[in-house]
């Protein structure tokens, strides 16, 4: 069975659907799954640099008070699942393009789901800037990648205009939020849904009955 899996690693909210895929996987363990991470951008007109978290933050919920005691739902259901946001430390809210540069590099080497975790956790619990190349490459490196491979893959530009072509195609067919997960390219699933709401789409998918 194949999962494409579209999310950002600046969203809570995939990094959360990441566990409870995850968890509902551990209830199949001998389920068969290739996962596919596909990339989506929720700022696709993020400066190359980034900009400061917290100027992003007040901007996007009107005041840094408001964002505050939303992310607190956050917080909290990410606690649920094993996961220590620490917004505190986000001091730059990065332009994620050579993020799933760098994923799909992994992918392609087996690396794929080491990652996505690392990016999540880099960006969410460490603060890191994972829009800075050098950080990436750190990144790879800590997780069985070659670092200086990687800061070559992503000064040449490779992958840029595929990655950017898939995420249009995404949106041409319909994806418009994330995480969104697409098993066996015909059984939609969006959002950070609970363990057991993936258990019935595994066995649509295992038998291959269609789609209604």
């Amino acid at each position: 069975m194949r999962v494409d899996i579209f999310v950002d690693v600046v969203c809570p909210w995939c990094f959360i659907g990441k566990r409870r895929l995850e968890r509902a996987l551990a209830m199949r363990p001998d389920l068969p799954m290739q996962k596919m991470w596909r990339p989506f951008q929720l700022n696709p007109d993020m400066p190359e640099g980034g900009v400061p978290a917290d100027a992003f933050f007040a901007e996007k919920f009107g005041s840094l008070a408001q964002f505050k005691e939303r992310r607190g739902t956050v917080v909290d259901i990410g606690a649920a699942v094993g996961i220590d946001f620490a917004y505190e430390r986000i001091a730059i809210e990065p332009n994620t393009l050579d993020a799933h540069r760098l994923i799909r590099y992994a992918l392609k080497r087996g690396r794929g789901d080491f990652i996505v975790e690392a990016l999540f956790t880099a960006h969410f619990i460490d603060g890191r800037d994972i829009g800075d190349r050098p950080t990436l490459a750190a990144i790879a490196g800590e997780n069985g990648l070659d670092s200086v491979e990687v800061a070559a893959f992503l000064t040449s530009g490779g992958e840029r205009d595929t990655l950017l072509a898939e995420e249009q195609e995404a949106r041409r067919i319909g994806v418009s939020a994330v995480p969104c997960y697409i098993f066996d390219g015909q059984y939609a699933v969006a959002g950070a849904q609970e363990p057991e709401f993936f258990l019935p789409i595994f066995d649509l998918a295992l038998t291959g009955a269609p789609a209604k």
